[in-house]
């Protein structure tokens, strides 16, 4: 392995060790801005590099867009802390918190861009993390029947300042408060986003090409996403994993001709197919009400303010919760409606744009080429986590991913040089 690769494959085979003693949420920052660092020098020196240092490309059109985006979000950030008057200390807080979240949404697609980094290998690091959860599950599962803590403790290392207390505390299990039962949220803060991880680590898993390490690597997804109880992970690994594998057959005659058919048959079966959709609708509102109230008045009440308030450039931070949302900042469990809230309009157009071009890129390739399938599915994966997360405190965990993403806009770079190449060898000069 080249050294980025060793960097990468050692801090996401040792996930467990770091939640272990709370440094999950430091980690992710710095190998950020280590892997973006390395990503430059090599772009600066080039051939003076070492060779496993050297660039393998230019920077992507995609990245620099990413860049550009989180470049705006950040001019937004003080934007609104100018207009609300919030502070310079508030101000330096709110950008260290930028570059330890949205910044890593173009650093790490920059690193897996640049640097030399396999896809192959943050798969089989994504199995061997799997093969540590196994392993660890049955602690975890018979903790709450044992009688052990649900938590264990919090890391010292809070002081360096984050989100909150749970991005440092180590955990067996959370109580629902809806039902009083158990809930696990593996390394992830809580029990919902640890779902997503399970559905990104199955992802990766069907990328491997070893079949024991494939079953490793989706069984301990699969687990992740059951154990979480959380609905949305069940929905995206549905859409992730099925959505990618589909795309090819937008090229078949007969798929076009199946969906004709199908199109028309709805006509009789349109009402019964409402009625079955509004059921499954209900039920899975119903099977957690208590969660659904909360998120839909947190949005209702960022959408008024954002609105009334501040339209362009938002409030700059999330504002406190009263009880009828349990005391939930306005502003969080959305991404979208969130940066509205937090960052305006203009943050918001900061990270659709960017995210939009983005999918549609993975969209294309999926149809054309297995590569497009991997890329396709995170971003499904995130379009989903941002119906119900704010990704931007998230991205530390899902660091894999974006240097995936990266890694994908560098193979479609070469492959669209290789087929230059063959069409520029095959061509035939004019006598």
């Amino acid at each position: 392995m080249t050294l980025p690769e060793r960097i990468t494959y050692k801090t996401l085979v040792w996930t467990w060790g770091f939640y272990a003693v709370g440094s999950l949420y430091v980690v992710g920052p710095v190998l950020a801005w280590v892997l973006a660092g390395l990503a430059g020098m090599a772009l600066f020196l080039g051939p003076a590099m070492r060779e496993d240092l050297r660039p393998t490309g230019s920077i992507p059109g995609m990245v620099w867009l990413w860049a550009a985006g989180m470049g705006v979000m950040l001019i937004a950030l003080w934007a609104g802390h100018i207009n609300w008057d919030l502070g310079l200390k508030g101000t330096i807080k709110s950008s260290i918190g930028w570059a330890k979240g949205w910044a890593l949404l173009a650093l790490f697609p920059l690193a897996g861009a640049v640097l030399q980094i396999r896809r192959e290998v943050l798969v089989r690091a994504h199995c061997k993390l799997a093969l540590v959860t196994l392993i660890l599950l049955p602690i975890m599962a018979i903790a709450p029947s044992i009688g052990l803590p649900q938590q264990i403790f919090t890391s010292p290392l809070k002081a360096v300042g984050g989100p909150g207390p749970e991005y440092f505390t180590v955990y067996f299990y959370t109580l629902d408060p809806s039902s009083w039962t158990p809930r696990w949220q593996f390394y992830a803060p809580w029990s919902p986003f640890a779902g997503l991880l399970g559905v990104i680590m199955v992802l990766f898993a069907l990328e491997e090409k070893h079949r024991g390490w494939l079953w490793v690597g989706c069984l301990a997804g699969i687990a992740m996403i059951l154990m979480s109880k959380s609905r949305l992970s069940l929905v995206a690994l549905v859409v992730a994993s099925v959505g990618p594998r589909m795309m090819p057959l937008l090229l078949k005659t007969w798929a076009w001709m199946v969906g004709a058919a199908l199109a028309a048959s709805l006509a009789v079966l349109w009402t019964t197919l409402m009625d079955g959709v509004s059921a499954f609708w209900y039920a899975f509102r119903a099977s957690r009400a208590d969660s659904t109230r909360v998120r839909e008045t947190l949005q209702r009440i960022a959408h008024e303010r954002w609105e009334a308030d501040a339209f362009w450039f938002g409030h700059g931070k999330v504002a406190p919760g009263a009880h009828i949302v349990e005391y939930m900042p306005i502003g969080s469990h959305h991404t979208w409606w969130g940066l509205l809230f937090v960052k305006g309009l203009v943050g918001f157009l900061a990270m659709a744009v960017p995210f939009v071009v983005h999918f549609c890129l993975t969209l294309k390739d999926a149809t054309v080429h297995p590569q497009g399938r991997l890329p396709m599915g995170i971003m499904c994966v995130f379009g989903l986590l941002s119906m119900g997360e704010n990704i931007e405190i998230e991205a530390y965990l899902m660091w894999p991913a974006l240097v995936l993403l990266g890694i994908h806009l560098r193979e479609m770079a070469e492959r669209k040089t290789e087929e230059s190449e063959q069409s520029a060898d095959g061509a035939v000069l004019p006598v």
